[in-house]
């Protein structure tokens, strides 16, 4: 009869167990899309220059100094590497929780309890041995080891520690994001600098022309051949230039600023060498095919990290709905006096117990955090096509910007080229008087202007070529 109630019990409760385990609320699935074009353009070369470290890719000297010194200085990425031993801590805590806990209990107390309950009157009635009854009060002294363990019969704790090793590894892979987009960041700033120190140089030039074209029209006012307006148009150019000076110096010192920030350190000059930038070349840039991209771009690779741990921490809720296996024991040695500590077996006390728990009322908890669990997956797999559409668009336009920038170039090269020749006709033909003022002053804010464009499209086209070195994922290696 005893046996038919225990095996009745046990029926019972794989009952409820298996009813909790099956009510799983019901949410929406979807897998990710990795389908990729075959190809960013006509080419079916597989030769990526995400493949070539950043130290080769860049061969300025004086920019290769710049990034390594932002690499051992810079403040966010030396934030990101103590993500990554927040993330090592994370694996060690899950991992742990795979394994027995132990731990020990050293106790002395004292109890009075009153005579005239069932306890008092049942120490008072008690002897500890022939005509020595129990103290009272009743001293109490005890040491021993507790341990419990939680079977892992639904590989609930295995899934946690599975989902934070990729936590782990998506913060590396955050690390290398990091140091890509500070390589890049670097490396654009350093030629946007000796891009304005270019300009300035043009700048300063022109002021020089214009200057000498002013005295050119305060004598020709003496002479009665141009009118006061002459000299004040050309006046007001010269100062123009000035204020446009200033204006680029103050753009030095801020892009000198930002660098030196990348560099964790206070402001101070940027070595760069600032003579030739007109006649640097690009690096040739080689794309590859996009389904690389999967494998160079360091934020697709964490985005993929993140989804796989979005797919256990699912994994991990949705056992919280199943029964646990709970192991416990204990051994110690427990005793009134402390001459009776050691005793054996009188003073050994031991236990062993296991326990099989699980929810059956009242799941809103479990099943909230389950369907958050689910929904965070969701994210996380939009999150990863987001980060592949992006890398193949970044990659797309800068090959067409870098297409477009050499054919840009080389027109605004050959503009350039028309209108410093214009600046000496129109000097000329002023002199001879078959051309008025106004045309000199146009043909030299013109070829100013052309000047200062060709260095920003030049300036542009470097850019582009770390950009698009930047979208395939170079950089981080």
């Amino acid at each position: 009869m005893f046996k038919n109630s225990i095996y009745k019990s046990v029926g019972l409760i794989l009952i409820c167990a298996a009813y909790s385990a099956c009510k799983l609320p019901e949410v929406a699935q979807r897998n990710e899309n990795k389908n990729v074009p075959e190809r960013f353009s006509n080419s079916q070369d597989t030769l990526n220059s995400a493949s070539i470290q950043w130290r080769k890719f860049f061969t300025d000297p004086q920019l290769v100094d710049l990034i390594d010194t932002a690499l051992k200085n810079n403040q966010e990425l030396n934030i990101t590497l103590q993500d990554i031993e927040i993330a090592k801590s994370e694996i060690r805590a899950k991992k742990g929780e795979l394994l027995p806990s132990v731990n020990y209990r050293v106790g002395a107390g004292i109890e009075k309890v009153g005579r005239y309950t069932s306890q008092g009157a049942g120490d008072a009635s008690t002897e500890i041995e022939p005509g020595k009854e129990v103290p009272d009060p009743l001293p109490d002294y005890a040491f021993g080891l507790q341990a419990n363990w939680e079977a892992d019969i639904w590989h609930k704790l295995r899934n946690a520690k599975k989902a934070a090793l990729s936590h782990y590894l998506s913060t590396v892979e955050g690390k290398n994001f990091v140091v890509t987009n500070l390589v890049a960041e670097i490396a654009n700033s350093y030629y946007e600098l000796l891009a304005l120190d270019n300009q300035l140089d043009i700048v300063k030039k022109n002021i020089a022309l214009q200057s000498n074209a002013l005295e050119l029209m305060k004598i020709q006012k003496e002479a009665t051949r141009v009118t006061e307006l002459a000299v004040r148009k050309f006046q007001a150019e010269v100062l123009s230039s000035r204020s446009l000076e200033f204006d680029i110096e103050q753009k030095i010192t801020e892009t000198e600023n930002k660098i030196n920030f990348l560099l964790g350190r206070y402001p101070q000059p940027i070595v760069r060498d600032k003579s030739n930038f007109t006649d640097l070349v690009p690096p040739g840039v080689q794309e590859g095919i996009p389904s690389q991209l999967l494998a160079n771009r360091p934020d697709i690779k964490q985005a993929e990290f993140e989804l796989a741990a979005a797919k256990l921490d699912v994994n991990v809720a949705k056992a919280q709905f199943y029964p646990s296996l709970g192991i416990s024991a204990g051994i110690g040695f427990q005793a009134f006096n402390p001459g009776y500590l050691l005793r054996t077996p009188e003073s050994l006390l031991y236990s062993l117990a296991g326990d099989l728990a699980g929810p059956l009322i009242n799941k809103n908890a479990i099943k909230a955090a389950y369907i958050t669990a689910n929904a965070k997956q969701l994210q996380a797999v939009y999150e990863y096509e987001k980060s592949i559409l992006n890398g193949y668009m970044e990659v797309a336009n800068q090959l067409s910007n870098i297409n477009n920038l050499q054919k840009s170039y080389d027109l605004k090269a050959k503009q350039v080229k028309a209108l410093t020749e214009s600046i000496d006709i129109s000097n000329d033909l002023f002199k001879s008087a078959r051309a008025d003022y106004f045309e000199v002053l146009m043909t030299q804010r013109d070829a100013l202007q052309s000047k200062l464009e060709l260095i920003e499209t030049k300036k542009q086209q470097l850019n582009a070529v770390v950009n698009i070195y930047h979208a395939l994922g170079g950089g981080w290696n």
